[in-house]
């Protein structure tokens, strides 16, 4: 079922063009990405899609009795409002219903006819398993007490409300941008499990490349004003799209050898043309607008310049830190190196800014020290950013900083750097207050990496910055030889940048480990499946042995196990065929939407038989 069509929609921002007669639709269970730089309007076609934008040009149709969900990046809330109030202010009736449930529920008086009335809608409408879906999403964001208002909530904690009322409000399209700023990676990992199990159409904004590729089959891509389709996952995009940037590199390289000869040609013709002459006219134009097309600046094999750093760079030292009673860090130990590429992971409120801000010497430990070296320059950018001249040129600010940047092989201007990093040309002389949010997020970025500093910090340098900018920044930082210490939720940021891990898992612990993150989130899912299998008793294991002898595992569960290895490798080989299938970008939607539901049931049935291996193993090596 088709649900919405665009149609041909252009839309400009002042003299800028966002982008120019794009057309595409989205259908029943659909689940796309949307990709583009900063700045190139995909915020703005999402206020179109929903309504509240018009284009300048164009039209968006949405179906018949079509519901549509909207996260914005920022979303707008009433603080005086309560959780409530602001999940249930929607059109939906049987949200309307449950808000009536759950107040009859929780001691509101009602007659016994609208009593009786509520809980027979209930039964015909199946809101009980609606309203067991709405308990799971509040559960698992650690939305409790209804009753608080969102002026109480933090900035995290917002994002998790907006982002509930998104997924609950049965919507036939959910739109959703940047859903996973500023939430922690277990709500990312369970949102990600989440969106596969239904069977909704999605259209998403994310810089987050694990989510995207884990989620998604199909990619919208904008550049340049024009929408580029991809069916197939970001892996395949990525593939599909350098074959697309090298053909039209070609046909540029082709425009340019042409042009000089057929400027000559046109100088050279006298004014009054024959229709031959006029013809060879127009198609000069179309030369000489592709030869003018930029081919992008390119960092080529460089080493970042940075200052000298001594043999003694930090150290901490049985660091403790607690707030309002909550231990954040205890008797917390390290000694820096050169060469540390440190991610710092956990969920939110654990500690991690903190530990930040204590190395920052902003705040300081309740016990231990922290030690510097005599030649540590810290760069140190921050989560919540930092305010600049709003009267200010883009280049100006660059300026300031450095006339020339230097690299070990090599330099660049300041106009070379910000083109580098996606800001156009024709901004840079552009006051710093026509930028949007992440574009002043990643000018922000630059000024901090253009310091030259020798230990470099980044707390959450990925929010709001688009995926080009993203692989750009991974690429400088591949090439910086300093200590690097990164808090960041974006798992394939981490993995490509970080080969240590801080994971701050509560109560002050801090656990150091040696790889990436994906290795580390293996380990620990390991380790929590061998928790759950663990036996749980009172007695010593020496006393319970003693009194009660080892059950024996029945003939029915050895053969079970002997059957489940076998089982588990099928599985696998099938989710890598599905897999192959959607990243071949051969399917027809309806086939994408088959094999997105497929490969979903074939997750949950190696979930299901991993954890019966891991019971009966458990059963089995008890007793041998």
């Amino acid at each position: 079922m088709n649900l919405l069509t665009v149609d041909n929609v252009t839309k400009s921002f002042g003299e800028k063009l966002l982008f120019e007669n794009i057309s595409f639709g989205i259908s029943s269970g659909q689940k796309l990405a949307l990709i583009a730089r900063n700045g190139t309007g995909k915020t703005s076609l999402l206020r179109i899609l929903i309504g509240t934008e018009q284009p300048d040009s164009g039209q968006v149709t949405v179906g018949n009795d079509v519901r549509i969900s909207y996260l914005p990046q920022n979303p707008e809330m009433d603080e005086s409002h309560t959780i409530m109030q602001y999940l249930f202010a929607t059109g939906n009736k049987m949200m309307a219903l449950l808000q009536q449930y759950t107040m009859l529920s929780s001691g509101h008086k009602f007659d016994k006819e609208t009593a009786q009335h509520i809980t027979s809608r209930m039964d015909e409408l199946h809101a009980w398993n609606y309203e067991a879906r709405i308990k799971e999403i509040l559960s698992k964001f650690d939305i409790v007490d209804l009753q608080q208002t969102i002026a109480e909530l933090s900035g995290g904690m917002r994002k998790k409300v907006a982002l509930a009322k998104a997924l609950i409000d049965d919507a036939d399209l959910v739109i959703l941008d940047e859903p996973t700023n500023h939430l922690d990676v277990t709500t990312i990992e369970w949102i990600e499990n989440y969106l596969n199990r239904q069977n909704l159409a999605l259209l998403l904004v994310t810089h987050d490349r694990y989510f995207l590729d884990q989620v998604c089959n199909e990619i919208l891509e904008i550049d340049n004003q024009t929408l580029y389709k991809y069916r197939g996952n970001y892996t395949y995009f990525l593939e599909k799209r350098e074959e697309r940037v090298a053909n039209e590199k070609t046909e540029i390289l082709k425009a340019r050898a042409s042009y000089r000869s057929e400027l000559e040609w046109m100088r050279r013709m006298p004014q009054a043309r024959a229709t031959k002459a006029k013809a060879r006219e127009d198609n000069f134009y179309r030369i000489e607008e592709k030869a003018k097309t930029s081919l992008g600046e390119q960092l080529r094999g460089f080493d970042v310049d940075m200052h000298r750093l001594g043999g003694k760079i930090l150290e901490l030292n049985n660091i403790d830190k607690a707030y309002d009673g909550k231990q954040l860090l205890s008797d917390f130990s390290y000694t820096f190196k050169k060469g540390d590429r440190i991610g710092v992971i956990g969920p939110n409120g654990v500690g991690k800014s903190t530990l930040l801000q204590i190395i920052m010497e902003e705040v300081k430990p309740d016990k231990g020290r922290v030690v510097k070296g005599k030649t540590l320059e810290i760069g140190y950018f921050r989560q919540e950013g930092l305010p600049m001249k709003e009267d200010k040129r883009i280049i100006d600010i660059v300026k300031d900083i450095a006339e020339q940047i230097e690299f070990k092989k090599g330099s660049m201007t300041p106009v070379q750097f910000l083109s580098y990093f996606n800001f156009k040309t024709d901004i840079h002389y552009n006051y710093y207050s026509s930028l949007s949010g992440g574009e002043r997020r990643k000018l922000y970025l630059l000024t901090t990496l253009l310091r030259k500093p020798n230990f470099l910090i980044l707390d959450e340098p990925t929010n709001d910055l688009d995926i080009d900018t993203l692989n750009k920044l991974e690429e400088f930082l591949m090439g910086y030889e300093g200590c690097l210490m990164i808090v960041s939720h974006d798992r394939y940021f981490m993995d490509h940048v970080v080969d240590h891990i801080f994971a701050f898992e509560g109560n002050g612990r801090v656990r150091d480990y040696y790889g990436n993150y994906s290795e580390y989130a293996r380990l620990r899912r390991l380790h929590e499946k061998q928790q759950k299998m663990a036996p749980r008793t009172d007695a010593p294991r020496t006393d319970t042995r003693s009194k009660q002898p080892l059950q024996k595992p029945s003939y029915k569960q050895t053969k079970e196990y002997e059957t489940l290895t076998e089982k588990i490798d099928q599985l696998e080989a099938e989710r890598e065929a599905i897999l192959d299938k959607l990243n071949s970008g051969k399917g027809s939607p309806d086939e994408l939407i088959q094999w997105s539901q497929q490969i979903a049931a074939v997750m949950q049935q190696i979930d299901e038989a991993s954890d019966r291996w891991l019971e009966l193993s458990e059963i089995i090596d008890a007793a041998t």
